[in-house]
């Protein structure tokens, strides 16, 4: 570990993997990404456990991608996190993989439990590193009886939790934000980890950037604030589109699209989400109750009364995990568990629509979430 930095990522579970580079940026970046939901602090030799090591270096990044080809027959293809990866597996369990786009290479050795990664570009090794990081912890997570739902999530101080769910676009991140903005704590903006403990669903974070529209960011007051940071210098999250960093820079409010009709939006760090844009954090919460919101720009916002039940295309499965694939094969993958399912259920739960005027919808959403697990 001569000459290299380290840093030890734990959940509030107590499930670790350490992040080593010869580069500090790398590590700098794991902090960012997980320090405000999970922690992250140096970590001393001797090292041991799960380890991601990750390094800009052309070379090694060039034998590892050569590898992924020494079989004598054609790697997988898959997309992974929105870009095309080539993969092979080796004998004794490892497996190999390339982004010849990204410039970035693999290697996991599972009897180590150790990820080698390798590339050309500060950035797109410290984003790989926290990615691979995450997916390493999740395993172990999963193999723990943790399951994952696609779900924000807010919590009170005394960690009661409201788990908001829906499908894309049904205004779960708008909801979270909102009462984030209220006074209750950030938990999650679009996955979650939940397992029953001791008679309830005790829920843990899923670290990952978040996504804020145009519209909902300047509705909260928080658009000039935002571009005024990136005039000075400071940076966003780099999956942002170049398009949506200019119009913060010149302060154009409009929503922009991508040809295929999906909105570009501003893309915040984790630890951002707190100091650019005021939301306290929570490392874990208890799931005191369920909102399912939807979106109907048509009216304004009301509650709804027809039933919607937590079900299983609430959960992350391997059949519905679409951007981050199991390459590697570190992740036993199921669906909610009869008993998880059951647990949730129970709770008070309230649909609601919200409309086209934050101030309302907020409103609305403080008063059902306070009513709804008082």
């Amino acid at each position: 570990m001569t000459d290299r930095t380290a840093i030890r990522i734990a959940t509030a579970d107590g499930q670790a993997v350490t992040v080593t580079s010869r580069s500090a940026a790398v590590t700098d970046w794991a902090t960012q990404y997980f320090g405000s939901w999970w922690n992250a602090a140096p970590a001393e030799p001797p090292i041991s456990g799960a380890l991601v090591s990750a390094d800009i270096d052309t070379s090694a990044y060039e034998d590892m991608a050569a590898s992924v080809f020494v079989h004598g027959s054609e790697p997988d293809k898959t997309d992974y996190a929105g870009s095309p990866m080539l993969h092979a597996r080796h004998g004794d369990g490892g497996v190999v993989a390339v982004q010849t786009e990204e410039r970035l290479a693999y290697r996991w050795e599972p009897s180590f439990r150790r990820m080698r990664i390798a590339g050309s570009d500060e950035t797109g090794v410290a984003t790989a590193a926290s990615r691979l990081a995450r997916e390493v912890v999740r395993g172990m997570l999963l193999v723990e009886g943790w399951q994952i739902l696609h779900a924000s999530a807010v919590t009170r101080t005394d960690g009661a939790t409201l788990l908001v769910l829906g499908d894309k676009g049904a205004g779960k991140t708008t909801t979270a934000f909102l009462l984030a903005r209220a006074g209750w704590r950030l938990l999650a903006n679009d996955r979650v980890f939940v397992r029953p403990e001791d008679g309830h669903v005790r829920v843990l974070p899923w670290p990952s950037a978040a996504a804020c529209g145009f519209g909902l960011l300047d509705a909260l007051g928080l658009f000039d604030p935002v571009a005024e940071r990136l005039r000075g210098g400071q940076q966003m999250h780099p999956t942002q589109g170049r398009r949506v960093t200019d119009a913060l820079l010149a302060g154009r409010r409009e929503p922009l699209w991508k040809a295929n009709g999906k909105e570009m939006k501003p893309r915040f760090f984790p630890d951002q989400l707190h100091t650019w844009l005021g939301m306290a954090l929570a490392t874990e919460g208890r799931a005191a109750g369920l909102l399912f919101p939807r979106i109907v720009a048509s009216s304004g916002p009301r509650l709804v009364g027809e039933p919607r039940r937590l079900s299983e295309v609430d959960f992350l499965t391997s059949d519905t995990e679409d951007r981050y694939p199991d390459v590697f094969g570190l992740l036993p993958m199921t669906g909610g568990s009869a008993a998880l399912v059951s647990g949730l259920s129970a709770l008070p739960h309230q649909a609601l629509a919200l409309g086209r005027d934050t101030g309302s919808n907020a409103a609305l959403l403080e008063k059902t979430a306070a009513g709804l697990i008082d």
